[in-house]
């Protein structure tokens, strides 16, 4: 196993003699001066032997081969480029998200949701009127009058999104981080041909990370359904793109009546994935503690952008502000000095296969140890072992992957739909999703056959 994928075995706590049974294969891509492609397929090659393992338990006999192919694993993280909507691309960034110059040096703003945009320009006194182009030739006028911070600040102060960029710096923020809040009798499951057969997921994560994770547990057999607030509506794009192998419900917890069909379905629950900021649910009995008294044996798992300490704990983020505020844009600059980004959004997508692994270990753990885990990561210590100083391996000279065979056709209520297969390579698990996207919140809030 190379260095990386180990390091990531070793942090979900995964036996070491299963550590060299991981195969790469496949031409590699996600080329970067920082050590995207080695991040992107230790992912996705502990996801796929974290599935092997769970499916071994459940049916016996010999660890199912885990064989990861790069070409796979660079199209999978770049998925949202490659979805098609009936011939059409789907917008990935609004027209006021990117970097600007700011008096002092660098700001990366997030405004592709009208609630952020709304929020960024009203905290620079910009009114939301006029086109895009014109909305964008003022937003880089007072970009450019103001120091980097005081833009920061001011619009977290107004639920805005806006990060100064900032040159890379020490981290202690763990790559993953797994607590056992209780230990029972064993609870195995039953044979079956996908390893998360029969484990019913409740989903409560938006945009990419967690959904990615939750698709992924879909695509493994996993009765995963999604829940939102009514008023809180998915980008269209976004939720096409990660909405394969689950279904899309909406419930407002702060109705009675929404809240006893959210309480029976996590009665029912096996897993519950959290991808909102530390806290924001606490209210509705959603911490730790809450949870380990209720619901005695179920797993959590909980997501965050800036990690679980410290004075940006809980703020708001995104993959791109991340990559800013962490020293990743700082590390892939252009030659002229300008910011730049991973050719991918490979925070998101990496922790996101790092999630569904730790699910599974965790499944794997409670069916064989009886004990159940809390885990925990965070966009923050994906960028940390990313930045941790280990080089990318040297190119290949003349190696370039070709999409298309990456690629599959799958009817929607969206339209027809051309998309990457999963990455996820454990022998008789197939590369795509039984069922597409449903219409966001379109689905009855119960468990399949409930």
């Amino acid at each position: 196993m190379d260095a990386a994928t180990a390091h990531a075995w070793d942090a979900l706590g995964g036996p070491r003699d299963l550590a060299g049974h991981v195969e790469l294969v496949g031409t590699p891509g996600l080329r970067s001066a920082l050590p995207v492609r080695e991040l992107a397929r230790a992912t996705v090659g502990v996801c796929s032997l974290a599935a092997a393992e769970l499916q071994r338990v459940r049916t016996g006999g010999d660890l199912r081969a885990v064989r990861v192919d790069e070409g796979a694993v660079a199209v999978a993280f770049t998925s949202e480029r490659h979805l098609r909507v009936d011939g059409r691309p789907i917008p990935l960034f609004g027209p006021l998200s990117g970097f600007w110059r700011s008096a002092d040096g660098w700001v990366r703003t997030h405004a592709k949701y009208p609630h952020h945009r709304a929020r960024l320009l009203a905290s620079l006194g910009i009114p939301d009127a006029g086109d895009d182009a014109d909305l964008v030739r003022r937003l880089a006028a007072v970009l450019a009058e103001r120091p980097a911070l005081d833009v920061q600040e001011d619009a977290y102060a107004a639920g805005g999104l806006a990060v100064a960029v900032a040159p890379p710096r020490p981290s202690d923020e763990p790559l993953i981080e797994t607590r056992t809040v209780g230990t029972a009798d064993p609870r195995p499951l039953r044979p079956s041909t996908l390893p998360a057969a029969g484990v019913r997921v409740l989903d409560l994560t938006r945009v990419l990370a967690g959904p990615v994770a939750t698709r992924t547990l879909g695509l493994l057999g996993a009765d995963v359904l999604r829940v939102d607030a009514p008023w809180l509506r998915e980008d269209d794009g976004t939720h096409i793109d990660t909405g394969f192998g689950k279904r899309s419900t909406r419930l407002a917890l702060e109705d009675p009546a929404d809240r006893a069909t959210f309480e029976d379905l996590l009665r029912a629950a096996d897993v519950l994935v959290l991808g909102y900021r530390p806290g924001a649910l606490d209210r509705y009995g959603l911490d730790d503690e809450s949870l380990r008294e209720r619901r005695p044996g179920l797993v959590v798992a909980r997501l965050s952008a800036w990690g679980w300490r410290g004075p940006w704990a809980g703020r708001r983020g995104f993959d791109s502000l991340v990559q800013a505020g962490t020293g990743i844009a700082v590390a892939v600059a252009d030659a002229d000095g300008r910011p730049g980004t991973l050719p991918a959004q490979a925070l998101d997508h990496g922790t996101g296969y790092l999630m569904a692994a730790a699910v599974l270990r965790a499944l794997t753990e409670r069916a064989t140890t009886g004990a159940t885990h809390h885990v925990r990561l965070s966009l923050a210590g994906t960028a940390a072992w990313l930045l941790d100083g280990s080089a990318p391996l040297p190119e290949v000279a003349g190696e370039q992957e070709t999409p298309d065979r990456r690629l599959a056709e799958t009817p929607s209520p969206y339209g027809l739909l051309r998309h990457a297969r999963s990455p996820v390579a454990v022998a008789g698990v197939p590369d795509d999703w039984d069922r597409p996207p449903s219409r966001w919140g379109t689905d009855s809030p119960r468990w399949t056959g409930g």
